[in-house]
């Protein structure tokens, strides 16, 4: 009788660990996909953000806003004459 209960015993506790092991592989398998996920989010927003930059730099360039003045404002530099320099 009592090799019975401990034979019933053990394998109950072979099955359990059998479930577990299945469950947590499930979770690590799960867990490896959103890893992979966040990662591909990552290197498309550090893309992104090199792309930003290259715009910003673009849109700053100082040849390019004195160009768009002169060409879409019709702006010019003043004469020599009519620039004011003070000191502090």
């Amino acid at each position: 009788m009592i090799r019975w209960l401990l034979l019933l015993l053990l394998t109950a506790a072979v099955l359990a660990s059998a479930i577990g092991v299945v469950v947590l592989r499930h979770e690590s398998r799960q867990l490896f996909v959103a890893l992979q996920e966040s990662e591909s989010a990552r290197d498309a927003t550090r893309v992104e953000w090199s792309r930003l930059q290259l715009e910003q730099a673009w849109l700053a360039d100082a040849g390019r806003v004195e160009r768009q003045a002169r060409e879409q404002l019709d702006m010019k530099a003043p004469d020599d004459t009519r620039i004011l320099v003070t000191s502090p």
